[in-house]
């Protein structure tokens, strides 16, 4: 099973040179679609989830029948990629790949994305028997794996796979923590900061303090918890009477999740009960309100599940060695494994991603590629 390196190499170059921003996938998603109908694929779908996440195009998802009498599997990648992002151009030295230095590469996740077209060419021109196989390409994942949760999963007759996005090379992300957003709200009362500051109650103040009592970073080997951003107030010589802070908690473990969100909420929320008025002059009391969405699911893969034993098995038909690892970041993952697709995650060679130092080598996506080929061709299970 030779893999055309050049060719993946010129394809890649393509791909990256496709611009696609979050909710604008519209070109390369038409380029996928056509790349995949040339390949002579049974299904070519673009779902309907565009009316949902904004995007120009709706999620993909394209299916080969298999000539193996074997359980289909899938791969998943995004199309969609972080800013800059505005006219890459790709600079090959040897077989690095980087960016002309002002924007990201796309790597993450193109580098994904052309091992899967690179396997079903090798397929297809040798004419080798494979299994069943589908490939999931999602929008929007860049800005909270929104198009993986717009995406209808029963759709897909595979229910197990591997998504093809992460950083380093030979290794394998079997758990990763689940998330829930936070959205706090603290309302004050406006009033002249030089003129009448007593009828006022200071917001921000409010917020600080309830902040300077909350645990935030790393709280333990399995949670963590950040406020990444804070809004509030209008002029310097105005009371201010609205903060709003966004933060989100991250934990392994679904019981300290949900204690870590309650002990938030519980003292966002105390801070505006036991508030006190110094001067007895404030027009009203203050009120916190804490909104928590849950942002993804935990996924949790056991190294004996046969997601796992079936890409080992591969990997040692090609000589590869993996590693294994738990993550502290969410991914299309995370989705699928929430919806009773066991999938785990496959690092693809990208390093230095969500920046313009970002880099792959070759090598790394032209093994990928052979790993792939190994999945669909040489493992029984």
């Amino acid at each position: 099973m030779q893999v055309d390196a050049e060719r993946l190499a010129q394809e890649f170059i393509t791909l990256c040179e496709i611009e696609s921003p979050s909710r604008h996938e519209g070109r390369i998603s038409r380029h996928l679609q056509g790349i995949f109908t040339e390949l002579g694929a049974d299904l070519v779908l673009e779902d309907d989830s565009a009316a949902t996440t904004g995007s120009e195009s709706g999620n993909l998802l394209i299916r080969f029948a298999g000539t193996l009498p074997l359980a289909p599997i899938f791969f998943s990648c995004h199309m969609d990629t972080v800013p800059p992002s505005k006219g890459v151009k790709v600079r090959r030295s040897g077989s690095l790949f980087t960016s002309s230095g002002d924007t990201v590469l796309g790597s993450d996740d193109k580098s994904g994305l052309v091992a899967c077209i690179e396997a079903m060419r090798v397929l297809k021109e040798k004419n080798l028997a494979h299994r069943p196989v589908e490939f999931l390409i999602t929008t929007c994942e860049e800005i909270g794996l929104v198009g993986a949760k717009a995406f209808d999963t029963s759709v897909m007759q595979a229910r197990e796979g591997y998504a093809l996005d992460s950083t380093g090379f030979a290794k394998v992300v079997t758990h990763a923590p689940a998330a829930n957003k936070l959205q706090i709200h603290v309302a004050g009362i406006a009033a002249h900061a030089g003129l009448h500051p007593e009828w006022g109650i200071n917001a921000i103040v409010l917020a600080a303090k309830a902040l300077a009592d909350i645990p935030c970073g790393r709280i333990d080997e399995e949670s963590t918890v950040n406020f990444g951003v804070i809004q509030g107030g209008a002029a310097s010589n105005i009371v201010p009477e609205k903060v709003v802070i966004d933060g989100e908690v991250r934990s392994h473990s679904p019981q300290k999740l949900k204690q870590l969100t309650q002990t938030i909420t519980d003292r966002f929320v105390n801070t505006a009960k036991h508030w006190t008025d110094p001067t007895g002059a404030a027009r009203g009391n203050p009120r916190i309100e804490v909104l928590v969405e849950e942002d993804f699911p935990a996924m949790a893969l056991a190294q004996e599940s046969q997601v796992i034993r079936r890409i080992e098995e591969a990997a040692s038909a090609i000589d590869l060695t993996l590693s294994y690892e738990k993550a502290g970041g969410g991914s299309d993952a995370n989705i699928f494994n929430g919806r009773g697709l066991a999938t785990a995650i496959v690092a693809t060679g990208m390093t230095n991603v969500h920046s313009t130092s970002e880099q792959v080598e070759l090598a790394d996506m032209v093994r990928l590629t052979e790993l792939i080929l190994a999945l669909l061709t040489k493992v029984q299970c």
